[in-house]
C-alpha cells in the first residue's frame, strides 16, 4: 500500500520548519522529500540531506523533462520537488512531506489531486511580528516587506485541507500527528492494509456449510 503525499504550507515566521522536523522525527514512516536547488549551499548544508544541490544547465533539463512536480524561482534561485524521488518513498509505504509555498502546492495537487494538504497559521498578527524581529537577521524594510508576504500566503489558506494554529508548539505538533495518523486510518488504504484480516473476519475462508 503506498504512503501519501503531505503537502505543509505556512507564510514566514508561522514555526513550520520546526514542526515539520518534531513530525519527522516523531514517527519514522514519515520522510521529508529533499528539494532541488541552483542555489549555493550554506555554511553546514549538505548535498542530498538539505537539498540536491544542481546547477542552472540541470535544473532547465529537469524542468524540460517534466522532472518536478513543483518549480519555481525564488529571489533568483531556483527550487524544484522531482517527481521521482517521491513517488519512490512512496511506493515504499512512506508518508512525504512537501514544505512548499501556496503556488507550488496547486502545481502538485494538479499533479496529484490525492495529496492531502495542511496549512500553518500563527496565533496572530503580533506573534507572527514577533517571531520574524526574534531573528535578528532583517532590518525594518525587510520585516515590512516579509509581513506583507505573510498575509498573501495565508489569504490562501482555503485552498488547503486541515488549517493548524502553531501558537503552542506541542499542541500544534499532535494536531500535525493526528491529520497524519488519520490518514493512514481512511478505510481504502485499511483495507488493502489488512486484506488478510479482512478475509479472515468475513469467513471467507472457512470451509462450506453443508
Amino acid at each position: 500500500m503506498p504512503g501519501t503525499l503531505f503537502i505543509v504550507s505556512a507564510p514566514s515566521g508561522a514555526g513550520k520548519t520546526s514542526l515539520v522536523k518534531a513530525l519527522v522525527e516523531r514517527d519514522p514512516r514519515v520522510v521529508l522529500s529533499v528539494s532541488h536547488t541552483t542555489r549555493p549551499p550554506r555554511p553546514g548544508e549538505r548535498d542530498g540531506v538539505d537539498y540536491h544541490f544542481v546547477d542552472s544547465a540541470t535544473f532547465e533539463r529537469m524542468v524540460a523533462e517534466g522532472a518536478f512536480l513543483e518549480h519555481a524561482e525564488v529571489f533568483g534561485n531556483r527550487y524544484g520537488t522531482a517527481r521521482a524521488t517521491v513517488e519512490r518513498e512512496l511506493a515504499a509505504d512512506r508518508d512525504v512531506i512537501l514544505e512548499i509555498d501556496w503556488q507550488g502546492a496547486r502545481q502538485v495537487r494538479a499533479a496529484m489531486p490525492e495529496a492531502v494538504s495542511v496549512f500553518i497559521l500563527p496565533p496572530s498578527r503580533e506573534a507572527l511580528e514577533a517571531r520574524l524581529r526574534g531573528r535578528g537577521q532583517d532590518d525594518e524594510t525587510v520585516i515590512a516587506r516579509r509581513m506583507a508576504r505573510a498575509v498573501d500566503e495565508m489569504s490562501h489558506y482555503d485552498e488547503y485541507d486541515y488549517l493548524v494554529v502553531n501558537d503552542v508548539f506541542e499542541t500544534a505538533l499532535e494536531d500535525l500527528l493526528a491529520i497524519v495518523r488519520a490518514t493512514r486510518l481512511r478505510r481504502p488504504a485499511q483495507a488493502a492494509r489488512h486484506a488478510e484480516l479482512l478475509r479472515r473476519l468475513l469467513g471467507e475462508a472457512a470451509p462450506a456449510r453443508p
